[in-house]
C-alpha cells in the first residue's frame, strides 16, 4: 500500500471499518481512536471523517462486529484528548501572542474573544462537536485566548459525551438504512442549524424586548 492509498484509506475510513475489523480485529479501536484524536488536536487534518466514522461505528455496533461498550469510551477519550492537545498548541501560540507587541494584532480583539470564551464556552463547545473544522479550531482558539483551563475541559466533556452518545446512537438504530446512511452529515448539520437558529432567535427576541 503506497502513500496515496493509504491517504485514501484514512479520509475514508468510515467506508473501510468493516474491512479494518476483518483484518485488524481490536486494533481497529486504536485506529478508530487515532483517527478522531488527530483530526481533533492537530489543525492541517481537520479534513479526516469525524461525524461519519463516529456514525458507522454505531452501524457496526448494531451488528455486533465491534463492541459498544468498548467504542464509545474510545471515541470519548480521542474527543477530550484531542481537544486538550489543540487548546495547549492554542495557548503556547497565545502566550507568544499577548507577551509580544504585534502591529498587525489587535489585541482589545482577543480581549474581546477571551470575554466570550469565558461567557458562552460550554455553548460553543456542546455544538462545535457537529460541525466539522469548527470542531478543530474552537479548542485552538480557546487556547490562543488563554480561556480558563478548568471551565475548557469541563465543557469539552460534556460536548464529546452528547457528540459520542448521540452519533454512536443514531448509527446503532439507523445506521443500516440506506437513505440515512447516505446523507448522515446534511442530517447532523440541519440538527445543528435547528439548535443555533432557535438560539439566535431567543435572543432576538430578547433584543427587541
Amino acid at each position: 500500500m503506497d502513500w496515496f492509498d493509504l491517504l485514501q484509506m484514512a479520509l475514508h475510513f468510515d467506508q473501510h471499518l468493516g474491512g479494518a475489523v476483518k483484518q485488524y480485529g481490536i486494533g481497529v479501536y486504536a485506529i478508530v481512536f487515532i483517527i478522531i484524536f488527530v483530526e481533533i488536536g492537530f489543525i492541517p487534518l481537520f479534513f479526516l471523517p469525524g461525524d461519519p466514522l463516529i456514525f458507522i461505528c454505531g452501524a457496526f455496533c448494531a451488528t455486533g462486529a465491534i463492541e459498544l461498550w468498548i467504542v464509545m469510551p474510545v471515541l470519548f477519550a480521542a474527543t477530550v484528548a484531542g481537544s486538550a492537545v489543540d487548546y495547549q498548541i492554542g495557548k503556547m501560540v497565545g502566550h507568544r501572542v499577548f507577551t509580544r507587541a504585534y502591529r498587525w494584532l489587535d489585541k482589545a480583539a482577543l480581549q474581546r474573544t477571551h470575554a466570550f470564551y469565558e461567557e458562552q464556552g460550554a455553548l460553543t463547545f456542546l455544538l462545535s462537536p457537529f460541525i466539522a473544522v469548527i470542531r478543530t479550531f474552537a479548542p485552538f482558539v480557546a487556547g490562543v485566548v488563554q480561556m480558563t483551563f478548568a471551565k475548557f475541559m469541563l465543557a469539552v466533556v460534556s460536548g464529546a459525551a452528547i457528540w459520542v452518545v448521540s452519533l454512536v446512537g443514531a448509527g446503532y438504530v439507523f445506521g443500516n438504512v440506506p437513505i440515512i446512511r447516505d446523507h448522515m452529515s446534511g442530517i447532523v448539520l440541519f440538527g445543528v442549524a435547528i439548535g443555533v437558529g432557535s438560539l439566535v432567535l431567543r435572543g432576538l427576541w430578547r433584543w427587541i424586548r
